[in-house]
């Protein structure tokens, strides 16, 4: 269902004017992204017209832009990804850990997207199996879905990772199932003291290889040792790793996960209003419990699309990721282990009908099925059957 407010409607509303004030400081992945939803689900992607067989009504079906930006094409990509990685899941509580830059790191971030976002990645994977292997801690091999989020709930530059983690492992030796204790998988605080130590050691290596670009007010850092006294005080300050209380059950995870693997920065369902004086949106502010804890906030036009391309990722980079357990061409083979290790039956596979399921929606007159009778294509208007009663629906294979 369309919301009555969409972040299709500001741009293609003040899209135009905000690429004309910031010519030459929009990447060409920014001027991609915003062409892209305010393209998406019209007739500038084409799309096809289908008819009802029973009563003869047709509508109009226009084609997503499939970006992964667009807040109105994440759902159903988040469908088909919690689909696939169904057959992964096992049967124990499921922990969801938080690795989180500091601000002093993520201003560095924001300049260097691409190393930077892939470092944590890499610190925060590594820290989690490295502790989990500990004897002293869990002492087991661990899987991880790991998946980047760079927004606060306002829209400001918060880049951190989610993790949905199994409660246990294999052993090291691979002949039994090691399971973590009903309510703690690993300590938060030796996390967060290995984190900071790998990121930092690895943040100053890329800076010594010249791998790292600095502009503006943070220039000056490309000197080494204004680096690293800008790096000094995140050295003794805590670094925040959040361990939330375990998810039961597999439907209950995967739930959970959709929550996290397709977000973009701001959904249609958190806008209110779009005036003259700005955009107004839900945002939660996680310093208030309870009720209070929803906030309205109205930010002008121009921030607010400002706010929302500060979250376009590098081309080509990995949002979600998987590791231990999960990764690459072995997690068959490790996770058909960990089932046998925990007498658990194999996930059943369903044999694809002969005929594919049809996925368009019944007809809205008479529930009858309804039928492709034109395709056009892009910036093309339909024709579609002369007298036939018509609605338009945005939504596309």
């Amino acid at each position: 269902m369309r919301a009555d407010l969409e972040v299709a409607d500001i741009f293609r509303a003040a899209g135009p004017a905000y690429r004309a004030a910031h010519a030459g400081h929009l990447s060409q992945q920014h001027l991609k992204v915003m062409s892209a939803i305010e393209n998406c689900r019209t007739a500038a992607l084409g799309g096809h017209v289908e008819a009802c067989e029973d009563c003869g009504q047709w509508r109009i079906a226009y084609n997503s832009c499939r970006n992964r930006h667009c807040p109105k094409c994440q759902g159903a990509a988040a469908g088909t990804w919690l689909a696939e990685r169904e057959a992964d899941l096992l049967p124990v509580g499921y922990f969801h850990v938080v690795f989180t830059l500091p601000a002093e790191v993520a201003d560095i971030a924001f300049q260097n997207k691409a190393v930077v976002y892939d470092l944590l990645f890499r610190a925060a994977s590594e820290t989690m199996v490295t502790i989990a292997a500990d004897p002293q801690h869990l002492g087991a091999r661990i899987g991880i879905t790991a998946v980047l989020h760079t927004w606060g709930s306002a829209m400001t530059h918060h880049p951190h990772a989610h993790m949905i983690v199994p409660g246990g492992g294999i052993a090291l030796y691979g002949k039994r199932w090691i399971s973590s204790r009903p309510a703690f998988l690993l300590p938060v605080r030796v996390l967060g003291k290995l984190f900071r130590r790998l990121f930092l050691t690895r943040l100053i290596a890329l800076h010594d290889a010249g791998r790292l670009a600095f502009f503006g007010s943070i220039a000056h850092l490309a000197e080494r040792q204004a680096f690293l006294r800008h790096l000094a005080p995140v050295r003794k300050k805590r670094w925040v790793v959040y361990a939330k209380p375990p998810i039961a059950g597999p439907e209950a995870v995967l739930a959970y996960l959709s929550r996290y693997t397709h977000r973009v920065a701001i959904s249609n369902q958190r806008l209110i209003r779009f005036e003259e004086n700005g955009v107004t949106f839900r945002y939660k502010d996680y310093r208030r419990d309870g009720a209070d804890r929803q906030q309205v906030m109205t930010l002008a036009t121009d921030e607010f699309i400002r706010r929302f391309l500060l979250h376009v990722l590098p081309r080509g980079f990995h949002r979600i990721r998987h590791y231990g357990l999960l990764a690459g061409g072995s997690r068959k083979d490790c996770l058909a282990l960990a089932r046998q290790l925990l007498a658990a039956a194999p996930p059943v596979t369903n044999d694809p009908p002969a005929e594919p399921d049809d996925f368009r929606p019944p007809c809205s007159c008479c529930g009858g099925r309804m039928i492709v009778i034109e395709v056009f294509e892009r910036c093309r208007q339909p024709r579609g059957p002369p007298g036939a009663r018509t609605t338009n629906r945005e939504t596309a294979p």
